[in-house]
């Protein structure tokens, strides 16, 4: 199991989200991307169907009819009606229940910054679990930080 923190500098979210999430579909997979708010949730549905003009990544908010075919979902709750086996936590709240996928995106700004580092520290102790820290350099470019 792999988790990548991605601490939101330069770049924000919106930035940030499609490109991995492109990744993940183009490789096969499917992802799974959590927000609490309905708000966020809406604007990562329209984002992903706006944010480059030459393409749109599929995908729907969770509790439609056809969850079970979609790449990308979009939910409340990190449960993977699509079968996903990558999660996106993009509101910056970690959950435990990442820990059952694959591989966990846990994208976070300055004021979750603590947080991260509190979840950094408590998946130290876990062998099964890969954890890489991800910042943008000055140029905007994401370096593996640990």
């Amino acid at each position: 199991m792999q988790v990548d923190f991605y601490h939101l500098t330069l770049q924000p979210l919106d930035r940030v989200l499609p490109r991995i999430a492109e990744r993940v579909v183009e490789g096969g997979g499917r992802l799974l991307v959590v927000a609490e708010s309905p708000d966020q949730r809406g604007a990562l549905d329209r984002l992903l169907w706006t944010y480059a003009p030459d393409s749109f990544l599929p995908h729907a908010q969770a509790d439609g009819e056809g969850d079970t075919a979609q790449p990308i979902l979009i939910a409340e709750q990190p449960v993977a009606a699509n079968t996903a086996r990558n999660i996106a936590l993009a509101d910056g709240i970690w959950r435990e229940e990442a820990l059952g996928f694959d591989r966990a995106f846990h994208f976070f700004d300055e004021d979750r910054i603590g947080a991260a580092r509190a979840v950094w520290k408590a998946l130290a102790d876990r062998p099964e679990i890969e954890r890489r820290y991800w910042k943008q350099n000055d140029n905007g470019r994401w370096e593996q930080a640990a």
